[in-house]
């Protein structure tokens, strides 16, 4: 089992910058990715970034591109989500997720956090 704790969120003006943490524990060896899903309310869950924890390949969803930055710590199983020039439309619950495949497509994504709500006031 994995568990993943996130940490970080909280209320910032527009064009602000946030850092939300992730630190991974229990069966975290191996080739496995990490990433970032937020869901706003009335609103599905979405894939914000991950990151392959061996090689450290990304991948991010348009909409942050370019203000959003994944990054890992293998020496404390961590990942991070360095989020600058943030708009109102950012804001949403921040799901840390771990999925063991090793692909930064999963089909499904293994194990979640249980998030951490970042605000962005207009």
């Amino acid at each position: 089992q994995v568990q993943l704790v996130e940490s970080g969120g909280g209320l910032v003006q527009a064009g602000g910058s946030l850092r939300l943490s992730c630190a991974a524990s229990g069966r975290t060896v191996g080739s496995y990715i990490m990433g970032w899903f937020r869901q706003a309310p009335g609103k599905e869950r979405e894939f914000v970034t991950a990151i392959r924890w061996i090689g450290g390949s990304t991948r991010y969803a348009e909409s942050v591109k370019g203000r959003f930055t994944i990054s890992r710590d293998n020496t404390k199983n961590t990942v991070y989500l360095q989020m600058n020039e943030l708009k109102p439309e950012d804001t949403a619950v921040y799901y840390c997720t771990l999925d063991p495949s090793g692909s930064l497509y999963p089909t499904t994504w293994t194990y979640w956090g249980r998030g951490t709500q970042v605000t962005v006031s207009s």
